[in-house]
């Protein structure tokens, strides 16, 4: 739902980690007999990064929280909430941000996690700003963080071409409103949405990111189909919620899956290439975590400037999908 208040969450810090292992279409290539040539134009990825073996999901999120915390001139003791975004937790309990908190010295963050699959960063922040909005927390670190090459099958190549490892983090903290609905400061306005009636199309039966016995099962084309009519579902509402046009949008960011996807919805909604910010080239699919990685990335390369409008939108297993409008 969205709210309006008189308090705000506004986003301070950025942070993101991307393991050391990159591994290019060439390599895919050579493992599972598909071209290289081919897995580019099929996704728009040219390389994605997987975790050393020693590496679990709340090692990428400990090193991308501190990240944002050095962006942000926070300390980890001044974190009041700890929540975690992942569908490949460390282990089936404790939570992975429990493990989070202890790594970056969290001492005084209540940590916990959220599952939503690929839009689970949405989940998380609207979590986050609802923390501060009802007075409960003044900052709050909201994390993605995901291992999925632990859980993708080399021999079926809609799965092995699309996923890579990494982690994004922002800090949220407690703003005064200023002015209300677009014209207002920090998180605008969430909206969430989900189906469990089409939760088979893509699942993970059984897996942790340290214990991995199972494989991704997905519908490749009944999930592209679903992915563009929900992420295009998703942008109009928010749009329409707060009476704006895309042409207001400084930037969109979304969930980074297949480019082919991402092109789709912009040319159904008429957005401006350079308003759509692609990082799967690098990345390659992310889960979750796509949407805070690539929105560190925008920051870091000057991409979002103050006052700036930012669009938010995931879609994922569930299904789960959701948008997010940001003033910088």
């Amino acid at each position: 739902m969205s709210r309006k208040s008189a308090v705000s969450s506004e986003i301070i810090g950025t942070g993101s980690y991307i393991p050391e292992r990159v591994v290019t279409n060439k390599e895919i290539e050579d493992a599972i007999s598909v071209d290289s040539g081919w897995i580019e134009k099929r996704t728009g990825i040219i390389t994605r990064h997987f975790a050393a073996a020693n590496e679990a999901s709340s090692d990428l999120a400990a090193k991308a929280a501190a990240n944002a915390l050095k962006t942000a001139g926070v300390k980890a003791e001044e974190i009041d909430v700890i929540i975690v975004s992942t569908t490949s937790t460390d282990m089936p309990f404790p939570a992975t941000a429990c493990f989070v908190q202890d790594k970056i010295g969290a001492k005084n963050a209540i940590a916990f996690d959220i599952s939503a699959s690929c839009a689970g960063f949405i989940y998380a922040l609207s979590t986050g700003d609802q923390f501060i909005k009802g007075g409960k927390a003044e900052r709050v670190l909201v994390i993605a963080s995901e291992i999925k090459s632990r859980f993708i099958n080399s021999k079926n190549p809609d799965t092995y071409i699309l996923f890579g490892d990494g982690a994004g983090a922002v800090i949220l903290n407690k703003a005064g409103g200023k002015g209300q609905g677009a014209r207002g400061k920090g998180i605008i306005s969430v909206l969430m949405h989900t189906d469990g009636t089409l939760g088979n199309l893509i699942q993970l039966p059984a897996a942790w990111s340290r214990i991995f016995p199972n494989t991704i099962h997905m519908d490749g084309d009944r999930v592209f189909r679903q992915a563009v009519k929900k992420l295009e579902e998703a942008i109009i509402e928010i749009l329409k919620s707060n009476r704006l046009k895309v042409s207001d949008i400084e930037l969109f960011i979304l969930h980074q899956a297949n480019l082919r996807i991402l092109k789709k919805v912009a040319e159904r909604l008429h957005i401006p290439s350079d308003k759509m910010l692609v990082t799967i080239n690098r990345f390659g699919n992310t889960s979750s975590a796509s949407i805070p990685m690539a929105l560190d990335t925008a920051v870091r390369e000057r991409r979002i400037k103050k006052d700036s409008l930012i669009l938010l939108a995931a879609f994922g297993g569930g299904l789960a999908w959701g948008s997010a409008l940001v003033r910088w």
